[in-house]
């Protein structure tokens, strides 16, 4: 799971006040159910994530546009094996758009959580996820995300403490 600039500007996590708060809450406990960390990048401030968070992220010092190139991302990325990434933040159609069509085009399986996105350009949005869709990435929810993961790994116990987690 990656996290790039979540704390630029007004992004739906940071302006949604107790809504944005609970979707960033939800993706932590998500993590934790699913063993995985949040690699956050870009413009962030841990200290302004909630107090709990902080243990769920790994700050890597990269820039959206340059984030393939930054050898801390590679490094947390490959420690953690991932044959998919979910890939959220700000700018849409700058920063996130161009590490998510990277991302598609090493291979890997791209999920974009809309709840965690946010454009600069608000009519730009949806421009920008059709044509991420044409490489293969798709958009979701942090909820959606959550439930396909659970039932995509078919593990009884797990699908259980996600829909307990998402009731």
């Amino acid at each position: 799971m990656v996290l790039v600039n979540p704390m630029r500007g007004e992004t739906r996590t940071t302006s949604d006040g107790a809504a944005g708060a609970a979707t960033l809450s939800l993706l932590q406990a998500g993590a934790g159910l699913f063993g995985t960390k949040i690699i956050v990048a870009g413009e962030s401030q841990l200290l302004q994530l909630p107090e709990q968070a902080g243990a769920s992220f790994v700050q890597v010092n990269a820039s959206g546009l340059y984030l393939w190139d930054d050898q801390g991302f590679a490094d947390a990325l490959e420690a953690s094996t991932a044959g998919a990434i979910v890939l959220g933040g700000a700018w849409l159609e700058e920063d996130v758009f161009i590490a998510a069509l990277e991302a598609a085009r090493r291979g890997y399986d791209v999920r974009l959580p809309c709840d965690l996105t946010s454009p600069r350009v608000e009519r730009d949005g949806a421009i920008v996820l059709d044509r991420l869709a044409l490489h293969g990435v798709l958009a979701t929810t942090v909820r959606q995300l959550l439930l396909e993961w659970a039932v995509f790994l078919n593990d009884p116990l797990l699908k259980h403490k996600v829909g307990r987690l998402l009731s």
